[in-house]
């Protein structure tokens, strides 16, 4: 990795002259394409289209091939970039292959994701595009714009590389510490015969559903408000806080959860996410959307919680569920399910230990994105800085 003082004194009184895109590059013509229908998982030739997916699928249809080679791939419709160097079958239309004229297709890629200004409408874009200004140092010795070229490509490749490596450690990390969780909660909650009472949920407590609650309801400010579609792609297994809220209004009218209430949401698109359970720790009351119920009970609410992720559960409300597209558990399945209940003291103990791997795991979940996000405007940062030069002279 170079620093920002090598990168300056590499390109310190370098002369550079700005052309046109289409100036550098020549498109080509796939061979032959294929539908949509016909991409596969697997498959001996990749798929590439205009889609944000860098291989959108595979096939093993004998058609002929894009040749191995460098091209820079670019959707025209969708405006996404991409730097492909293997055989491929185009997918689709609205793709340009891009094969530029000298053999620096790496560093026109990187210069034409950097200097691209995307419209983000759906329309043809290449018209456009290829009027893009790629900046060529030292225009009037070749062999000096080369090297030039080689050691911007060099850099940009190790920080993309490094981003990569990170990205696996932290998800290598991530998925060791979820198997070491799931370990130990459902060595935790799995009891002998006889050494504790076993009950059905509606046994220890009362299932209240929600209702009347629109994401066109939420507003800046009021009472605290979850909608069931939140509990998937914003809350972990527990919170304090919500995102959204509702007017006092509106929240007379809605059915509320109170501190150590469970709201489990009992309609998702996939059985992993249907009835996952989310316990409600904040003191104020908050007002819940139809499609879950609040669980009202006496025991350690996130005993109940980790409970209800175990493979137990799972596969009870796989047997129960109902619908394909939008799958569904009834509050009188839901009920029906029976746990074990130790005293109160171990589930507090059980709690305790459960709630250590929780949060480490947690940590690393919400710590990944975050570091990559950090990881990737380093690489934006970097990659304007070696491909920003003055644009006094513009070769249209």
């Amino acid at each position: 990795m170079m620093n920002s003082g090598y990168m300056a004194k590499l390109l310190e009184g370098v002369e550079v002259e700005w052309i046109s895109l289409y100036k550098l590059v020549n498109t080509i013509t796939a061979p032959a394409k294929v539908k949509k229908e016909v991409y596969r998982l697997e498959g001996k030739t990749p798929i590439v289209d205009q889609g944000i997916d860098y291989i959108a699928g595979y096939t093993d249809e004998e058609i002929k091939s894009v040749e191995a080679d460098e091209y820079i791939i670019f959707g025209d419709h969708s405006e996404h970039i991409k730097y492909v160097d293997f055989s491929f079958i185009q997918g689709a239309d609205g793709l340009k292959i891009i094969k530029p004229i000298n053999d620096m297709t790496k560093y026109i890629y990187y210069a034409f994701t950097n200097h691209y200004q995307k419209e983000l409408n759906y329309k043809r874009h290449w018209s456009s595009a290829r009027e893009t200004l790629i900046p060529v140092p030292c225009p009037k010795n070749p062999e000096k714009s080369i090297g030039i070229q080689k050691e911007i490509v060099r850099i940009l490749d190790t920080f993309t590389e490094l981003t990569a490596e990170l990205t696996a450690e932290l998800t290598a990390e991530l998925t060791a510490r979820k198997k070491q969780y799931n370990y130990y909660r459902d060595k935790l909650l799995t009891f002998e015969d006889g050494e504790v009472e076993w009950k059905a949920l509606n046994e220890i407590g009362e299932f209240i559903r929600g209702n009347g609650l629109q994401k066109s309801d939420f507003t800046e400010t009021g009472i605290g408000c979850i909608h069931y579609g939140q509990i998937y792609t914003f809350y972990g297994s527990f919170a304090e806080e919500t995102k959204t809220f509702v007017s006092p209004e509106l929240a007379v009218k809605l059915r509320k959860a109170q501190k150590g209430d469970l709201i489990i949401a009992t309609t998702s698109e996939n059985i992993e996410d249907v009835c996952k359970p989310l316990v409600w720790l904040g003191e104020e009351e908050v007002c819940v959307s139809g499609e879950t119920y609040v669980f009202k009970h006496n025991q350690n609410p996130k005993y109940i919680a980790y409970y209800l992720q175990t493979p137990m559960f799972f596969d009870y409300k796989k047997k129960n569920r109902t619908g394909t597209k939008v799958i569904r558990v009834h509050g009188e399945k839901l009920g029906k399910f029976v746990i074990p209940l130790p005293s109160l003291e171990e589930q507090n103990r059980i709690v305790s230990i459960l709630d250590k791997f929780y949060t480490i795991t947690s940590s690393i979940t919400e710590g990944l994105p975050f570091e990559i996000e950090l990881r990737q405007k380093q690489y934006e940062y970097y990659r304007n800085m070696l491909l920003s030069f003055s644009k006094e002279e513009v070769n249209l």
